[in-house]
């Protein structure tokens, strides 16, 4: 316990002065063998360090103790660990970013071992805005993050980090990942739009093979946008040719929905849900199912508004397949309070009138709503010819382009094709 006691002091010491935290950096690393090998009883050193002064030495000192700790212990460790968090400096932790993601993982796996995932929350949130160098960057703690929230179904909680343009990543693997949850949480939030952007950046991005994440982030993809825009688009042309061409040996019952969707008939699309049920069960997709066929009942009443001014709840029951005028009235009242569709239902003689849209784009709210919008876009506008001047003169970049242009040289083809000469 000498050399412990030792190091104790050393952290101690060298934790005040930024020049003396290189130093600090370097006896640590020394010290990570005897660490591990007091590991069950460094608990009662931790007492001894103040995580806000003495953060990088604390977390050193953590990381071999939380490798070590199992049964009644882990109660404690995740409140020891969510303290820390709150309470490092955010300089010295970052000089050692692979122990605190090692730690904030420690606590993410202990939530979910004790069944508690909303203890892990708060803390990942904070870790992920420590280790963050920006907002604009994506951290290898941003999908763990949001797994406990889907757990937690904190779902504004991991909506607050969805809301930022993220720009620089550094491993693929947590992009994809970061999509995928951020779309689960954008539908638990039904905030449909935004799940379909998260999800489209995951089939679409670049892939040598297939992988599991883009299998499912593509079947949500398709629900969701059956939900969203009561049809689904084929993929871009820039889409992975590995993805384009193999997705429908996993997905083709998906697409086969989407096929009885357009048709607009909920007898067609009953069927093709009965007769893959089990899939959809499988892929844990049945709640979005059955979202998809009340969009399908709420897109046909939306077409009687384009046909008809008035009608009556049984004529609407009749034509969108409903069961009675009790369920057409409920389809209705819900599509008026979503703002989906403009009408009034006289409950006298059970008449639908369908209206305009009132909103004139003139009030003080829309026009700040406007030129937010306006401001944001031409903000991402700049961020994005930055960043294409960055890449045009980035010497990896460039040489990869000679490389290119070596092989495929304009000036070796002719610019009209020879004729054959028999």
């Amino acid at each position: 316990m000498e050399s412990a006691e030792s190091l104790i002091a050393h952290i101690q010491g060298l934790s005040s002065a930024p020049e003396d935290l290189a130093q600090l950096h370097n006896l640590l690393k020394q010290s990570e063998e005897s660490l591990e090998s007091l590991a069950p009883n460094l608990g009662p050193l931790l007492n001894q360090l103040d995580p806000s002064k003495h953060s990088l030495g604390f977390l050193y000192i953590l990381e071999a103790y939380a490798s070590a700790t199992h049964g009644e212990q882990e109660n404690n460790l995740v409140s020891t660990i969510a303290k820390f968090i709150d309470s490092c400096v955010t300089e010295q932790i970052c000089l050692a970013p692979e122990k605190f993601v090692s730690v904030c993982r420690k606590l993410k796996d202990e939530a979910m071992q004790l069944q508690m995932p909303i203890r892990g929350v708060a803390p990942l949130r904070t870790a992920v805005r420590k280790l963050q160098p920006t907002s604009e960057h994506l951290t290898t703690l941003h999908p763990d993050f949001l797994v406990l929230c889907l757990l937690a179904k904190c779902y504004k909680a991991g909506f607050s980090v969805l809301e930022d343009d993220i720009v620089e990543v550094e491993q693929p693997r947590d992009f994809f990942l970061y999509c995928y949850y951020g779309g689960m949480i954008c539908i638990g939030l039904k905030r449909f739009r935004k799940a379909m952007e998260l999800l489209y950046y995951v089939i679409t991005s670049p892939m040598s093979s297939m992988n599991a994440i883009a299998i499912e982030s593509y079947k949500k993809y398709i629900l969701v946008s059956l939900i969203n825009n009561g049809q689904f688009s084929n993929l871009p042309k820039y889409t992975s040719s590995v993805f384009s061409r193999n997705q429908k040996n996993f997905c083709q019952y998906y697409n086969e929905l989407a096929t009885s969707y357009a048709s607009g008939k909920i007898s067609e699309l009953q069927s093709c849900l009965e007769a893959y049920k089990d899939k959809f069960e499988t892929d844990n997709n049945v709640g979005l199912v059955k979202q998809v066929v009340s969009s399908l009942y709420k897109r046909n009443i939306q077409r009687l508004t384009q046909m008809y001014l008035t009608l009556s709840l049984q004529d609407i029951a009749n034509t969108v397949q409903l069961s009675s005028t009790k369920e057409a009235e409920m389809h209705v009242l819900q599509m008026i309070q979503d703002g989906e569709i403009f009408a009034t239902i006289n409950q006298k003689d059970g008449m639908v009138s369908f209206h305009e849209d009132p909103e004139q784009y003139k009030s003080c709210e829309m026009i700040e709503h406007i030129d937010s919008s306006i401001q944001r876009i031409m903000a991402l506008s700049k961020k994005l010819t930055t960043m294409d001047e960055q890449v045009s003169s980035d010497p990896i970049y460039l040489a990869k382009l000679g490389r290119e242009r070596q092989r495929f040289d304009l000036d070796d083809f002719d610019t009209v094709p020879q004729k054959f000469h028999m």
